[in-house]
């Protein structure tokens, strides 16, 4: 199990923006999202905030065996209502799921952000939920909330992680 998980840093942010065009694609099953007349989905909006120092927001990079296979976004909260860390953005290539990447790299987010958790998932994505609930269970012993949306009717867990880690 060769896998990795490390800041990108702004010299390297166009391998999430080149990953960030799959991840749109894959969302195309659960939204109306189309690509522009150059076949390209339109720049994810706030991604270049990911690089700006004090903006409480971490943008990771998946490798397997040296190789891109996804990414994460997480940022920090201000409101105390939510928590204190979003997994705004998580990606893992189709090719590299179902070995355990993603549950790794989600339970290695949690260990080096400790504190409440927020993650959450479309609506109509069932497959992201069920994968959250087992990796958010397995992680927290079943202690996490579970709220649905009123507005938009997708799915949030909370809970909180409390290993104590530096992020790197």
């Amino acid at each position: 199990m060769d896998f990795r998980l490390d800041l990108v840093p702004a010299r390297r942010k166009q391998v999430i923006t080149g990953l960030m065009q799959l991840y749109l694609y894959d969302f195309t099953l659960y939204t109306n999202l189309e690509v522009n007349r150059d076949g390209e989905f339109p720049a994810y909006p706030g991604l270049d905030d990911y690089w700006k120092r004090g903006s409480g927001k971490y943008p990771f990079l998946m490798t397997h065996e040296g190789h891109p296979a996804g990414f994460a976004l997480v940022d920090r909260l201000i409101d105390p209502e939510e928590g204190d860390y979003y997994m705004t953005e998580f990606f893992v290539m189709q090719k590299y799921r179902r070995c355990g990447l993603g549950s790794w790299a989600a339970c290695e987010l949690f260990d080096r952000f400790p504190g409440r958790w927020k993650v959450t998932q479309v609506k109509k994505n069932l497959p992201a939920q069920a994968f959250w609930r087992k990796v958010i269970g397995n992680y927290t012993g079943q202690q996490f909330e579970e709220k649905t949306h009123q507005s938009n009717g997708n799915i949030s867990q909370y809970f909180t992680s409390l290993k104590v880690n530096t992020v790197n």
